[in-house]
Parts: C-alpha cells; structure tokens; sequence
C-alpha cells in the first residue's frame, strides 16, 4: 500500500515532530534542574549558621538509617546534630524556605528505637536529637506537684537518676527508659503504670516545640493549647519536641514485684479489670501470655522466690496456654510491714493459681530498668541486632475474649519469639484532645506481640514467619470488626492512614495543614506525601 502526503500533512507531522522534541527537552531540563538542585542543597546547607553541625559523610548517613526494628534503611542526605534548638529551627525553616519545589523533608530520631523506619527521612535532614543538652535537666521541687524540665532528646533513664536525687521521679514510664522523651511523648508512652496515671503524653504540662516551618512555640494545655495537643501522639507530624515539662511524684525506695499464673482466660481478665478499677491498688499492672513453654517456673527462680517451693516444682507449664499477672507494689524500707499486709490483702482476691505466686523485693531503680539487663544479655549474644517485627494493639474490653480466643487458640502456636504482653488501661486517663487513636471504650486492652526474628532463618523464629503471623492476627481483627486500633502504628496507604484515625481524621488534617503545610516533618510515618511543584 502506498502512502501520498499533501503539503497540509506535511505541516502537521513537522509540527508533531517539533512538540515530540520540544517534550523531550522540556523533560530534559527539568531532570537536569532536579539535578542541579540536588547537588545544590548540601552546599547550602553547610552555610547555615549553626552551632552545632552537619554530617554528609556515608557511616553517619548509614547509623541514621537503621533502627530497632531492622527492616527498613532509608538513608538521608544529612544528619544535624544541633547544640541548641535555634539550630533545629534554622534547619526547618531553611527546608521551609526552598518551598514546595525542594524535595528534602526532616525526621528527628531519639535512640533510635523506631521499628519501622518513622525516624527516618529519605535523601532528606534526619535530626539527632541526643545531640541536644540543652535546657539542662532542671528539677523544681517548690511547686505542686514537682516537675522537671528537659531536652526532648534527653533518655528517660538519665531523668530517673536525676529526679531520685530529689526524691522524686515520674510517675508513668515505659518499660524500656533507654528511649528519649520526644520519642514517647509524640506516641504515648505506655506501661503498666497507665492505669493509674495514664500514658506518658497525659503527664506533661508544657512542651517547646520547632513547627514545620520552623517557627520555636512554648505551649500548654492552656497557652498555645491546639499545637500542645496535637504534638502529644501526634507521630511527629506537627512538630519536633525540644523541651518537655514532666509532672513527678514522691519517689519510693522499693518495690514487690510479683507474678502469678492463670490457666484461664475469662479468671485472668477479671482480675486485671478488678485491680485497675480498685481505689487502692498496685502501682503497676501488666501480664502477659505464655504458650508451650518447658520449665516456665524453674527460670523464673534466677529472679523470683516461689511462696511454696514444693508446690511450685510440680507445675508443668509444657504444651499449655497460660496467662501471668505481673503486678508491682511500691514501699520505703520502714513501711515493709504494711506494704506486706496490703499485698497479701490484694491477692486473697484473686483466682490465680495458688502454687504459681513468686515473688521478689528489688530497688525501684532496678525495677524500672528490668528491660535494659535483658538487652545486655541479647548484646553480648549478638541478638539484639536482628529484626524486630513488632505488634502492638489496642482492644476495646468487650472483643477481648473473641480476640483471644481466635489468637492464642489458633494463629500463635508458642510465645518462644518474644514476650506477649497483654493488659488493660483505663480510658479516663487519656485526654481525647491529643492526636492519639485509642478504641471508644472506658476499658481497653494493649496487646503488645514483642518478636525478634532469626536472620536467614525460614521457620517459625523467622522474619517471614512471623510478618505473615502478623497479618493474619491483622486481617481477622479486620474480618470481625473487633475496632482493634494499632499502637505505634504502620500503614502504607493515606486510605489506611484514614480509617485507622476514623473520625479523628479531619481534625488531624487540618491540623498538619496549619503546623506543617509543606509535609516536610517525619516522612517515614508514611502518612503524607511532600508535594514537589515547579515554577
């Protein structure tokens, strides 16, 4: 077949042409632009006047991608490592400054134990924040209650040693304190002291803090209220925590730390529930589950001394499902006896099963730093390093039983990966203005799945094994409308993103579009996406 081409065909094809090679120029420039911008930025970053400084080279850029959970590596293109606040501000309001053309954002990382990459922030500024020293941590012992002010990079555990020279020390924790204090305060910060005094974001009184536009606010629930909620379990999206002021309480010397065992669900719940809806209680409240473990009562003797020894080593824990209450009573040394008293008066209440009580005395110290003795041990044996493939669930009180029934009946066949930590909180505790996402109920349960996988490992300790274990705990909390809300949460989508907040979204929304317009703060959330535009 032939073709024929009038003088009108012509002048159309050479036009298509024209606009074909013109499309490809214009792209052209713009990648060479983007390009030119790229290689631009560390020069213009390296002239900001800082006190403290810039890292670019690849160790620094590597330590910045790497977290607890080991699975994500998103390296920046710098880490900051600020002497003062005025350096965090100078850097955000710099990104700021490039407007929506620039491609960096601006992560700020703690100690580092994010699981999933939040703390990261690809070819962009990751924040060290334990660089930080200043305010110096200052205790104010007039007041009432006392409290002390500090770094938002400052470790929990460095607040502890402090405050207990006063006398003093916080009074809701995590049960790991090698964790900074913006790291918690911007998810909650939860352990078994929340009943009582709710999580970590419910005992502060005022926060400094860098928005995303790099603008230093001090803020209240009564001063600057909306950006101090928002902040709290915000996931660093608002703004990066430089200062906290921490409620503290009278310190105690001592504390009975307890552990008994139930063989029953529906035994074990109750009692939980009855003791956090006590008046005069323990001080701290957890449990945890305990599938198919051999010798369960004979390694808890390293550390614990059983009430009847007899008793206690004809317990067979092997190919059982079983449910430990962990309880804790705080004393100084002269209140020994009541402390006793009231301890003995608290468990003559409880259905646990009588030859499973042990127990121990310990400094408070000790007992709020239990974690970091297992976290030497796991060092020295090379296994600290490895994966982390965490889960952790908030349940509404009333699905409880259906979760566990499905979970610990079915899905998890063993709990030899890591603990299974499971206890309940009272809502009342939490302020609802902050941007936190619990279920609706007044009791709801944290179920905290603590796993490390075996590298290179293709059974049931590996990494593989235990994400898909996961997802199905995931999909049937789904599949039965449990309204389960993740804790630390991880998504991919900003659909996810939505139905997790449910109706919190909006305000959520608004929120970020006030406090960091341009989406540059913590990017590894996965929840907005910084828009580039060209002009």
């Amino acid at each position: 077949m032939r073709y024929s081409y009038s003088p009108r065909s012509l002048v159309v094809e050479h036009n298509i042409l024209f606009l074909r090679g013109f499309t490809i120029l214009f792209i052209s420039c713009i990648a060479v632009r983007l390009d030119l911008g790229l290689s631009s930025i560390p020069s213009s970053l390296k002239s900001l006047p800082l006190g403290g400084h810039l890292n670019f080279d690849e160790l620094s850029l590597r330590n910045a991608a790497r977290d607890f959970g080991n699975r994500y590596q998103y390296h920046p293109m710098a880490v900051l490592h600020p002497e003062s606040v005025s350096d965090i501000a100078a850097t955000i309001k710099h990104v700021w400054m490039r407007g929506p053309s620039s491609h960096l954002t601006v992560a700020a990382r703690g100690h580092g134990h994010s699981l999933q990459g939040q703390a990261q922030a690809h070819g962009g500024i990751v924040i060290n924040m334990e660089s930080l020293k200043v305010p110096k941590m200052q205790v104010h012992v007039g007041n009432f209650p006392p409290y002390v002010d500090v770094s938002g990079g400052e470790l929990w555990i460095n607040i502890l040693h402090e405050t207990l020279r006063y006398g003093l020390a916080p009074r809701s924790w995590t049960d790991y304190l090698h964790l900074t204090v913006g790291g918690t305060l911007s998810n909650a910060g939860v352990s078994g002291q929340a009943f009582k005094h709710g999580p970590q974001i419910s005992n502060v009184q005022q926060l400094e803090i860098v928005t995303g536009t790099g603008e230093v606010v001090n803020s209240s629930a009564e001063h600057n209220g909306e950006l101090f909620h928002s902040v709290l379990g915000g996931l660093g999206q608002f703004g990066i925590i430089t200062r906290a002021r921490i409620v503290l309480e009278p310190a105690p010397a001592m504390v009975k730390w307890i552990r008994v065992l139930y063989s029953d669900f529906t035994a074990f719940t109750r009692d939980q529930e009855l003791l956090i809806s006590s008046e005069n209680t323990f001080d701290y409240i957890e449990g945890f589950v305990i599938i198919n473990r051999t010798g369960l009562l004979n390694n808890w003797r390293s550390s614990f001394n059983p009430q009847d020894p007899v008793q206690a080593s004809h317990f067979k824990s092997d190919g059982r499902t079983l449910f430990c209450l962990e309880l804790a009573k705080y004393f100084n040394v002269e209140e020994i006896d009541a402390a006793n008293q009231e301890v003995e008066e608290h468990l003559s209440r409880l259905s646990y099963i009588q030859s499973t009580l042990f127990s121990t005395e310990v400094t408070f110290v000790d007992f709020l730093d239990r974690v970091h003795v297992s976290e030497v041990k796991l060092r020295s044996k090379g296994l600290w390093d490895v994966p982390h493939p965490w889960l952790n669930l908030l349940i509404p009180r009333s699905k409880i039983h259906n979760f566990a029934e499905v979970v610990f009946g079915n899905i998890l066949t063993e709990t030899s990966n890591g603990p299974v930590l499971i206890y309940p909180v009272n809502k009342s505790k939490w302020d609802n203005r902050t941007s936190v996402v619990i279920p609706e109920e007044d009791i709801f349960y944290l179920v905290a799945f603590l796993t490390s996988a075996v590298p290179s490992s293709n059974g049931t300790d590996g990494l593989e094994y235990i994400l898909s274990q996961n997802k199905r705990i995931l999909e049937f909390c789904q599949r039965a409308q449990l309204g389960v809300k993740q804790y630390l949460p991880h998504y991919n989508t900003q659909q996810e993103w939505r139905a997790h907040f449910g109706p919190q979204w909006e305000t959520f929304l608004q929120r970020k579009s006030v406090y960091d317009p341009l989406a540059i703060l913590a990017p590894g959330q996965r929840i907005f996406q910084k828009a580039i535009t060209f002009s």
